[in-house]
């Protein structure tokens, strides 16, 4: 599929991961539907980007709102490629000085990062499975953010790396589902990004991140992901994929 004239949905494209996304489909000449809670934020893109960018929608796990994000998406254009990178991490130990994780923190790590990426992806599977196929019999690109924590999750990340580790265990079983309605389904599980998630860290925290991988020795930047997030969206034999995105990382 073609960049150009195409139609993305990116959940958490107000910043980031998501924002470099869409900064890379608007420079190949496509247009983007923004779902994100930073009202502010995406509505600042769109005024960036007119007629190519919209915020479409807020809540990744209100059927509701991501069904109206859709419709609104597709005032653009059939919607082409649907990229999850809405997600909150957490760091709560199983067992801690104040006793055990708390379930609602378990509860709401995985409806955000889980289950709201799954919401997305089925909904935008509903809307690509009426377009025109191109000579492949493409409809449409599905891509999920998952991390390296769902293979080399830390302390304080059973929540987190749970979350991550579902989307992982999803794209095989969603890609064969969707294979005969020409959708593919891939992941990108990035390292250590210098997201506002990391900003926040005091400097020495950072570098020390960024001496982890094991070249380049650097934290990644977002452009990065957004390369690769169109580099699945292109290639018509990327299906099925985790792929990670994290200079040789192997967290301890």
């Amino acid at each position: 599929m073609e960049l150009k004239d195409s139609v993305a949905l990116i959940t958490g494209g107000a910043s980031g991961l998501g924002e470099a996304t869409l900064r890379a489909i608007t420079a190949a000449g496509g247009h983007v539907g923004i779902v994100d809670l930073n009202r502010d934020r995406a509505e600042g893109l769109a005024a960036e980007f007119p007629g190519q960018v919209i915020h479409a929608g807020r809540d990744v796990t209100d059927e509701g709102d991501i069904a109206a994000a859709i419709t609104a998406t597709q005032s653009l254009g059939p919607l082409t490629a649907a990229i999850n990178c809405a997600g909150i991490a957490t760091s709560e130990k199983t067992l801690g000085r104040d006793g055990p994780h708390a379930l609602e923190t378990y509860a709401r790590t995985l409806d955000i990062n889980l289950k709201g990426s799954f919401n997305v992806a089925r909904l935008a599977a509903q809307a690509m499975a009426e377009n025109t196929p191109n000579a492949d019999g493409e409809r449409g690109s599905i891509i999920f953010t998952a991390s390296v924590a769902a293979f080399d999750g830390q302390k304080g990340q059973p929540a987190y790396a749970a979350s991550k580790g579902g989307i992982v265990g999803m794209v095989l079983p969603m890609a064969r589902d969707l294979a005969s309605h020409g959708i593919r389904v891939n992941a990108i599980a990035p390292g250590l990004f210098t997201t506002p998630m990391l900003a926040g860290l005091p400097e020495k925290a950072q570098a020390a991140l960024a001496d982890q991988p094991l070249f380049p020795k650097r934290l990644g930047h977002p452009q990065e992901f957004g390369r690769l997030a169109t580099f699945l969206i292109t290639c018509p034999y990327m299906n099925a994929e985790t792929i990670r995105l994290d200079a040789g990382i192997r967290m301890s």
